[in-house]
């Protein structure tokens, strides 16, 4: 049997380090550290990918898009993003919606979420209305709270598109 909707959870955390851009959501935001990883390390688009695959059983970003292969090197998560989108096409489903949180002591992320949304919006091919980011602090506790580095979670309904 088959079910109509289906749910996932993604998680990621990336370090903050000197001379890399912070980018969220597709988002080059301004700020004196970046993440560090072997794409662009933007946690929030990361997370959501993973929660998309999860929720049509498809294999990880780990898996589809390895940091040993030189080709995903600085790779743009939001091209990614999109590739994901076909994958999820291709095994019969679309997003529904999604709901992340962004997990940092700083910066403060209001002033961005609209254009993030956009972007993500737009690799998704879904309306921007189906996407809620929020933003939270850990009150100065663990990595992300002494600004070690950021996190990101997300939730993702998808539903089996009409043939």
């Amino acid at each position: 049997m088959t079910t109509n909707f289906r749910v996932g959870h993604g998680y990621d955390v990336h370090r903050l380090t000197e001379g890399r851009p912070l980018i969220l959501g597709g988002v080059r935001i301004e700020f004196e550290k970046g993440l560090l990883g072997h794409s662009d390390a933007d946690v929030l688009t990361h997370a959501i990918m993973d929660a998309i695959l999860g929720a049509a059983a498809l294999p990880d970003i780990g898996q589809l898009f390895p940091d040993t292969d030189e080709q995903y090197h600085n790779a743009d998560s939001i091209a990614l993003l999109r590739e994901v989108r076909e994958y999820l096409s291709r095994a019969g489903y679309a997003v529904a919606n999604l709901d992340a949180t962004v997990i940092a002591q700083r910066p403060k992320i209001a002033g961005y979420k609209a254009a993030m949304i956009n972007n993500i919006a737009d690799a998704l091919k879904i309306a921007s209305d189906q996407i809620n980011i929020k933003a939270t602090t850990e009150e100065h506790l663990g990595f992300t709270g002494d600004g070690s580095g950021i996190a990101a979670h997300a939730v993702a309904l998808i539903e089996r598109m009409e043939i």
